[in-house]
């Protein structure tokens, strides 16, 4: 059994932020599965998803300010401008995370840690909406 869905996400602040229940609420067919794989594939290439810690939000912030100081804006270096200082290292840091996740169902269940969440991490001031395709691929229940 296969199901694949486009989801919009509304604009977001620039940083690291939980997507987890708002994809599930979007999905209710995934308690149809006995066992498969989810993929989240981000249609952008100034922002994208990573799986971490679910409870502390300062490891949102954390993540935020790190990879703020590791591609800075404003380098005299950067060509790639077109759209603000923010242009260019959002773009970096869309590669550096990855545009795409990979997550285990069971029971109609994401098989997710205790503590895993997924991020929707926005590299951009003006990032807007920003759309998803969800794809399971499996086994009825």
């Amino acid at each position: 059994m296969w199901i694949q869905k486009e989801i919009c996400l509304q604009p977001r602040a620039r940083g690291f932020h939980l997507i987890t229940e708002e994809l599930l609420r979007e999905l209710p067919e995934l308690r149809n599965f006995s066992i498969g794989m989810m993929n989240v594939f981000i249609l952008h290439t100034s922002a994208s998803l990573t799986l971490n810690e679910n409870a502390d939000p300062t490891v949102r912030q954390d993540f935020e300010s790190y990879f703020n100081h590791a591609v800075p804006e404003n380098e005299p270096y950067y060509l790639h401008q077109d759209e603000g200082p923010d242009d260019l290292p959002a773009h970096i840091k869309s590669s550096m995370l990855g545009n795409n996740l990979n997550i285990p169902v069971a029971n109609g269940r994401l098989r997710l840690g205790t503590w895993q969440g997924i991020y929707l991490c926005e590299h951009r001031n003006y990032g807007g909406n920003r759309r998803l395709v969800v794809t399971v691929q499996g086994e009825r229940q």
